[in-house]
């Protein structure tokens, strides 16, 4: 309201009862329960059968200091049981190394042959634990973009 970007009165109009929550970080003891349920309700969504979460999976998901709360436990979560082909959940521990550092570029004048070099390893698959975005280090979008770019097909690599 200070700054002025937010109406004093619209505050006093949704300011009848505050309520106080703390952040997932603090809370480490219903991230198990919450991964449960998400994974269930993603996977019925997604109409797909899984059983089982992978315990590494659950102890990455606890230690994990969730900055962006329970809404980006949610994205991590519907995103893995987009990419989940069997009966367990299990997480890329990529995704969560957000104090891994910056990551090279990997524009320059090699990056035709990186982005090739790292679809060949991931048998044309760019997004997931095994795909060629993890590889580089990069956003999937940023790889589907710069495949486009430079006209890499990526499925001439999914026959290697």
């Amino acid at each position: 309201m200070a700054q002025g970007r937010f109406r004093e009165d619209l505050y006093y109009r949704l300011n009848v009862f505050p309520i106080t929550v703390p952040a997932l970080r603090e809370r480490a003891d219903d991230i198990r329960l919450l991964v449960e349920y998400l994974v269930r309700r993603f996977a019925q969504a997604a109409g797909k059968k899984i059983d089982q979460i992978d315990a590494r999976t659950l102890e990455l998901l606890t230690a994990y200091d969730w900055p962006g709360n329970v809404r980006e436990l949610q994205n991590v979560i519907e995103r893995s049981v987009i990419l989940t082909d069997g009966a367990t959940f299990s997480i890329d521990e990529a995704w969560l190394r957000r104090n891994a550092g910056p990551r090279p570029p990997i524009a320059g004048d090699g990056e035709r042959q990186k982005i090739e070099a790292a679809l060949a390893a991931s048998k044309g698959r760019v997004s997931g634990p095994r795909g060629a975005a993890i590889l580089l280090g990069i956003p999937r979008q940023t790889l589907e973009s710069r495949t486009r770019a430079l006209r890499i097909n990526k499925h001439q690599f999914k026959l290697v």
